[in-house]
């Protein structure tokens, strides 16, 4: 963790990455800028809320895979306990999977670290003025995903899901047993079971082998893989 004080005048930014060349690469970028400058960053959760709180940024930069704690109850955490602060998703995750669910947990904004500096730079201001930022493509599809309901676990589907239940859904797709996954998830195997039930209803599936497959085909997706 690095910490810079900066004139008034720029708007203070926080990075949270598990990766420290991540945290440098960005805040050579940020802090080229006139008007902003990193105050601090932090690769794990627990130190990244210790120091928002001293430090008071305006905007956190932040991935959404995390010391293995789900990113989007890490957003939702930083809602609740800095209501006033915005926060911009900075991730490998594919956008078209991951982004509205990162929306609707708080954040206020979504770009993939493939991005170039002009485009990081762009979003960052544009969320510091209180606007939401998204690719046009994601935009476009954002417009349609309503009526997008498409088969075979696309976005439009997945999304019912909650929090947890796509982390079980997640693992189903990696190969995990009932056991594996309670162990991992720190739950009761009847609650794994209860999770897997719900999501077999919320996507219409009619058996465990449907779940599986589905689940398979999910992590083929945010892996890049078709």
């Amino acid at each position: 963790m690095e910490s810079t004080n900066r004139a008034s005048r720029k708007h203070n930014i926080f990075i949270v990455d598990g990766y420290p060349v991540v945290c440098e690469g960005l805040s050579r970028i940020i802090n080229a800028e006139n008007d902003l400058a990193v105050c601090g960053d932090a690769t794990d959760t627990t130190e990244a809320v210790k120091l928002i709180k001293e430090l008071e940024p305006r905007l956190v930069v932040t991935d959404i895979v995390l010391d293995g704690r789900n990113g989007f109850e890490f957003i939702k955490s930083l809602r609740k306990q800095f209501p006033k602060l915005s926060v911009l998703v900075f991730s490998t995750c594919h956008e078209s999977l991951h982004a509205e669910r990162a929306l609707r947990s708080g954040a206020n904004g979504y770009l993939m670290k493939q991005e170039d500096r002009k485009t990081l730079v762009s979003a960052i201001r544009q969320v510091l003025e209180g606007k939401t930022y998204v690719s046009p493509q994601l935009n476009e599809q954002l417009l349609h995903q309503m009526s997008a309901h498409q088969a075979n676990g696309t976005p439009a589907d997945i999304i019912h899901l909650s929090d947890r239940e796509l982390e079980v859904f997640q693992l189903i797709g990696k190969g995990y047993g009932t056991r594996q996954i309670a162990d991992e998830l720190m739950m009761a195997m009847k609650t794994v079971e209860t999770h897997r039930q719900h999501i077999k209803r919320k996507l219409r599936m009619k058996n465990t082998f449907e779940l599986v497959q589905r689940a398979i085909h999910w992590i083929h997706l945010e892996n890049g893989i078709h």
